[in-house]
């Protein structure tokens, strides 16, 4: 008995110095991109040239969508203030070179997730923030009902992007004739297809939605086939881990906050909360901030700022708005989707 208080009174200590040396290595210093980021007093951000719901530039030139909220939630994060966002308006092709470059610290643009992007072209994903897939629209007139049925046709889509190797993989598997028509600005894209002359459009159906929102009713329809898989997903240059965890866990932030039903509106009133993932999410207890470098109120100031991940959805994609996207795949772990993210302790 004797020999086992012993070992129980060893273990306590040594797990009492292990806190200790946990505490010490919780206050760390800012690394290339954050010391860049605050010297700047800005957050250089992806901007998008229009796509309805993930992003769109307002009268003012400010972007709005899902995809600038996901940049704001980091700037407050970072820097207190989801206003201290610089856009820089991108296409797809100037994505990669942008990031890359450091043009921007972070590209959050409706940007698939693929190896080659992340391992050839030295990019780092985050959480994927929306489940999506290439889908196709087509006027009603011309009898289309399914994707099989576009043999010989002619598609438009969009240069540098994920959408144009799956429309060759897609018709070459499936031993359909298409003709690409390419072009490198989506506006440009569009356009073409209004003007007749595509048969066809291939797009992520999430955008697709987006573009049949603004048509007139009635006129043009969104196929049934899905063609691949497109995790729309944040990215920043690799090579600095403490940048790429504090993008990745604000999204998972935003991720625990609609689990633990925390929101813009009640975030102040959750900080009295006895519930310990809440309090720890919220900075009350923990040192999760400072161990990234960041204010221990890191996650409070997003949430505060953009709300959580489901209140981001609904402002931009859900019912009330023109997309009126189902939640879906894109629904908590919880509630039959993919949203999931790792606790914060």
């Amino acid at each position: 008995m004797h020999h086992r208080i012993s070992g129980l009174v060893a273990m306590a200590a040594l797990g009492t110095m292990l806190l200790g040396q946990a505490a010490v290595a919780q206050s760390v210093d800012a690394g290339p991109t954050l010391a860049s980021v605050r010297a700047k007093n800005y957050l250089a951000c992806s901007g998008n040239v229009g796509s309805a719901g993930f992003g769109v530039p307002d009268s003012r030139g400010e972007q709005q969508g899902l995809d600038p909220d996901i940049c704001r939630a980091v700037a407050a994060a970072v820097l207190g203030d989801p206003a201290k966002v610089r856009w820089t308006v991108l296409t797809s092709q100037m994505r990669i070179t942008a990031l890359q470059s450091g043009e921007v610290d972070m590209v959050a643009r409706t940007f698939t997730w693929t190896h080659a992007r992340e391992v050839a072209a030295g990019l780092q994903f985050g959480p994927t923030v929306f489940f999506d897939g290439q889908g196709f629209i087509v006027r009603k007139a011309a009898g289309v009902n399914h994707a099989s049925e576009l043999n010989g046709a002619t598609v438009c889509v969009g240069a540098g992007s994920t959408n144009e190797l799956n429309l060759a993989d897609w018709a070459r598997t499936n031993h359909i004739q298409v003709s690409p028509v390419v072009f490198e600005n989506i506006e440009d894209t569009r356009r073409a297809y209004l003007s007749g002359r595509c048969d066809s459009y291939t797009l992520d159906a999430s955008q697709l939605a987006g573009f049949l929102s603004s048509l007139p009713r009635g006129e043009h329809m969104i196929l049934p086939e899905i063609i691949s898989k497109e995790p729309l997903t944040p990215a920043v240059r690799k090579g600095d881990a403490q940048w790429y965890d504090i993008m990745r866990w604000t999204i998972y932030a935003l991720f625990n906050a609609e689990e633990l039903g925390v929101t813009q509106a009640n975030v102040d009133e959750m900080l009295t909360s006895t519930n310990p993932d809440i309090q720890r999410l919220l900075g009350v207890t923990g040192n999760f901030g400072p161990s990234m470098g960041l204010d221990s109120r890191w996650a409070y100031n997003a949430i505060k700022a953009v709300g959580n991940y489901g209140e981001i959805f609904e402002r931009h994609l859900g019912p009330n708005t023109p997309l009126a996207l189902p939640r879906g795949q894109n629904n908590l772990w919880n509630h039959g989707g993919l949203i999931y993210a790792p606790p914060i302790r």
